[in-house]
């Protein structure tokens, strides 16, 4: 008899009070504009810079947050990669500095929901770039063949952390990181 995968109550949440404001994401421009075949060098260049901004005051917070070894913080962590992607200097980058509230242990994993999502989500733009002539970039590929493998992991040890006393603030802190990434992301 084929066993049935349960997904742990915190993910299917996530997941389901979160899906207006990851469908809203990923309607951004520049995701409109790769669908349409109509993206170009320049739109990839503001996109990436965007990300950017939005990543190290998040990736910061983060470096400050002692979640353990078995989190794999170091290898979660992608901003250095875009200044490398764009060959300019990180100074000369825009920084968010309306971020969404990461005050605490539960926020923050609500906005790495998001963010360590957006490692498998950045393969598939990856892909798409190629198919439209644009040249790869390094930050796309997340981790490589090991981005699966960290999502997982990530998943778990989310599913381990949640609690019913941290779970809605959990859900909350992913909403409030989608919906303020987006706005960010709009701006290009």
């Amino acid at each position: 008899m084929p066993t049935t995968l349960h997904r742990p109550a915190i993910l299917e949440q996530l997941r389901t009070e979160t899906r207006p404001y990851h469908d809203a994401l990923e309607q951004n421009k520049f995701n409109q504009m790769l669908q349409q075949g109509t993206v170009t060098e320049a739109v990839t260049r503001r996109f990436l810079a965007k990300l950017y901004g939005f990543l190290v005051p998040y990736e910061a917070r983060l470096r400050q947050l002692e979640l353990g070894p078995e989190w794999q913080v170091e290898q979660r962590l992608r901003a250095h990669l875009i200044p490398q992607d764009l060959g300019v200097a990180a100074a000369e980058l825009p920084l968010c500095l309306a971020m969404p509230e990461l005050g605490t242990r539960a926020q923050l994993l609500g906005a790495m929901y998001v963010l360590e999502g957006s490692t498998l989500g950045g393969q598939v733009l990856a892909r798409q770039l190629a198919k439209a002539g644009i040249e790869s970039r390094t930050y796309f590929m997340g981790n490589g063949d090991q981005t699966g493998p960290l999502w997982k992991s990530f998943c778990q040890l989310l599913a381990e952390a949640a609690t019913e006393d941290n779970q809605a603030q959990i859900v909350a802190s992913a909403a409030s990181t989608f919906q303020t990434l987006h706005a960010w992301i709009e701006k290009l």
